[in-house]
């Protein structure tokens, strides 16, 4: 069976990664680099958002755990990571706590019951998806979430000046044919629209400079949705 285009793009630059650099630089460079810097983030905008001991939170798009191994330092959860590359799964399995769970998906959809968890979260996820992939795997998120819980997801915007770089670079690296991987924008208009047809109306929006976060960057934005309460 062919791979879906984001599985090939992803296992292509964890294998070049690795057969030049050390594990856990690779690991991190996977992810896009400052492990430990981006998961603390990642935990910081979950914590803003209702995080609290004995949730359970489903990460979307884990990666090579960056933000599973900052939430393991802090706090008392249940725990569901997926992604689509095996070798960050276990990297990421062998920083974390064994009650947290990780699972390789390669589906456009996602292997998980309804109301499945409190916080759902894909951080570094739909900026590398078209957008109809993008839209159903929100779907997916919004169903997996517990009424009342949270979708949370980051995303690049024309908007943010801080983006327009990622543009720019991968303009570059597509007239040199070198193009690693895709990078999408998302407007917070569409995002919006997405929201309100999957019947989350309630969105917020953080920017990506948010100074919350102590002076550090996430380098995307961030949409909340909020699933409404039965």
């Amino acid at each position: 069976m062919k791979k879906e285009y984001f599985v090939d793009d992803y296992e292509k630059l964890v294998a070049a990664l690795k057969s030049v650099e050390p594990i856990d630089v690779a690991m991190s460079k996977a992810v896009g680099g400052a492990y430990e810097i981006f998961g603390h983030i990642e935990c910081l905008v979950l914590e803003q958002h209702g995080l609290a001991n004995g949730m359970s939170v489903f990460d979307f798009g884990c990666g090579s755990g960056r933000l599973s191994t900052a939430l393991s330092q802090k706090w008392e959860i249940e725990y569901l990571g997926v992604d689509v590359v095996d070798d960050l799964l276990r990297f990421a399995a062998s920083k974390a706590p064994p009650h947290y769970r990780f699972l390789l998906n390669h589906g456009l959809s996602i292997p998980v019951p309804d109301a499945f968890a409190d916080i759902c979260c894909a951080f570094s996820v739909f900026t590398h998806l078209r957008h109809e992939d993008s839209y159903l795997y929100l779907t997916d998120l919004v169903r997996a979430a517990k009424p009342g819980g949270r979708i949370i997801f980051s995303f690049l915007e024309f908007a943010d000046p801080n983006h327009w770089t990622i543009f720019t670079d991968t303009v570059a690296a597509r007239r040199q044919s070198v193009l690693p991987h895709l990078n999408v924008f998302i407007e917070r208009n569409a995002i919006s629209r997405w929201a309100a047809h999957l019947g989350c109306p309630q969105v917020a929006f953080v920017d990506s400079h948010d100074p919350r976060w102590g002076g550090h960057a996430l380098g995307q934005s961030v949409a909340v949705l909020t699933k409404p309460a039965a």
